[in-house]
């Protein structure tokens, strides 16, 4: 069964109203779709590799590739786990959890995007917080990483909510502007776990060897 060789495919995270998981061919199709659509208000430029300004096809293309590349490129030592977040099984948008050297390290890193009509719902903090739990209940990370754009509020206010303290600045260069965004970091002694009823981790036993040799 392709299942046995890939596990990772079985990997759900679910919470009160959410359902996190590997999209298959048909669910990235839909999540392309949710891109192509918009996923931020015109003007506004949330990620630093500005993919948002193309065309919605080549949004959608740029989404679906990517995917793919980051499943095919995977190794214990270099992940970068992507999963579609649905409810009642509406695509929503997607969230990726990845990390470097996890077995020695035990740090992660977060990106996601959530289409603009489910924008300001309580999706994004929900949505953090599952994989938040897989990363330090389910992988035992001792730390969650982000970069956020100081105007980004709505990123902004998802980290601050889930705990994560200053933790310094980059400086980046966009469309040849200086660009700083804050470095935040979440410890796993300020991780405050969820009732274990409203976060559920399912076919992680299997897909363990693929996050830490």
């Amino acid at each position: 069964m392709p299942d046995d060789y890939w596990p990772l495919s079985q990997l759900k995270l679910t919470t009160k109203r959410l359902e996190l998981r590997v999209p298959n061919y048909d669910e990235l199709s839909e999540l392309a779709h949710v891109v192509a659509t918009g996923v931020h208000e015109p003007g506004e430029q949330p990620f630093l590799t500005p993919w948002t300004n193309l065309p919605p096809r080549e949004r959608a293309l740029h989404i679906m590739q990517q995917h793919w590349s980051r499943r095919g490129a995977w190794r214990v030592e270099d992940w970068a786990l992507e999963m579609g977040v649905f409810r009642g099984g509406q695509p929503l948008g997607m969230i990726t959890l990845k990390a470097r050297n996890f077995s020695v390290l035990r740090e992660v890193k977060t990106e996601s995007w959530l289409g603009l009509a489910f924008h300001k719902q309580g999706i994004g903090t929900e949505t953090r917080a599952a994989l938040l739990n897989l990363a330090f209940e389910g992988l035992g990370a001792v730390a969650a990483l982000t970069e956020v754009f100081q105007n980004n509020h709505g990123s902004q206010g998802v980290s601050r909510t889930l705990g994560y303290c200053h933790d310094g600045i980059s400086r980046d260069v966009l469309d040849g502007r200086v660009v700083i965004s804050d470095r935040l970091r979440l410890n796993a002694s300020n991780w405050v776990p969820s009732d274990p009823a409203d976060m559920v981790i399912i076919g992680l036993a299997k897909a363990r060897p693929f996050f830490i040799a």
